[in-house]
Parts: C-alpha cells; structure tokens; sequence
C-alpha cells in the first residue's frame, strides 16, 4: 500500500514539474513570411521577429532578432540541433531564471513548402505576455 501511494505521488509529482512553460503555440510560415512576437513585461515592449529563408538536406536556416541582438541558426529534424532559445529579459542579481521562448523546428512540409513550429514561453514568476502580431 505504502509503495503504491508512493508511486503515485512521484507520478504526480514529475507530471506537474514537467509542464513549466506558461504558454504554447503553433506556428505554421512559408519561406520568407516573418513571424512577430511582442514582449510585454513591466513597461518594456521588445519585439521578437523570425523567419526561415532555405531547408536543404535537412537543414532549415533560421534568421531571428530580438532586442536589436540578430542571429541566424540551422535547425534539424531528429537532432539534438532542433530548436532555439531566446532570453527575454536580462539577468539580474536577484533572477536566475529568466523568461525565456524556446522556438521548435517540427516539421517541413515539402508539397506546401510550409514549415511548422511550436513556440514555448517559460516564464516561472508570470511576468511576461506575449501578443502575436498578424503581418498585413
């Protein structure tokens, strides 16, 4: 009885700590199309843009900003290469663990030449929103 309860509560226990983003949405671009996030914490405003420019032999080339900070990355299908992740605010001597979006190649459609992502926000202390802009 003892090891069944215990069981249990460890079940319960991983499931509830293994959730710790706030937030998830799927996102699906065609080559070029930029998607555009802004960050909302205190009375900052920060805009987070990406967009994929070429997949070929498996790789997806990614170019992304946020908060004046560019970068490009090559993101893989079943490789640890997979996804990406952006700080969204600094670190400070009192926070450790910053909100972060943790952006997740899933997958390349070749008939649509879509591409499909999943976008993950980790916010522990809720001090982050989100708000997806539409491109018109």
């Amino acid at each position: 009885m003892f090891i069944r309860n215990l069981l249990i509560l460890c079940v319960v226990f991983i499931y509830v700590n293994a959730n710790d983003y706030q937030e998830t949405v799927s996102i699906e671009l065609e080559k070029d199309e930029q998607k555009k996030v802004l960050v909302k914490y205190g009375n900052s405003q920060r805009l987070f843009k990406f967009r994929w420019t070429l997949y070929a032999n498996g790789g997806l080339v990614i170019f992304r900003s946020y908060d004046k900070i560019v970068a490009q990355n090559i993101l893989r299908l079943r490789h640890k290469n997979q996804s990406f992740r952006v700080e969204l605010k600094t670190r400070g001597a009192s926070n450790y663990t910053v909100p972060y979006i943790l952006v997740k190649f899933n997958e390349y459609d070749a008939e649509t030449e879509k591409v499909k992502f999943q976008l993950f926000l980790s916010d522990k202390n809720s001090e982050v929103t989100l708000e997806y802009l539409d491109e018109k």
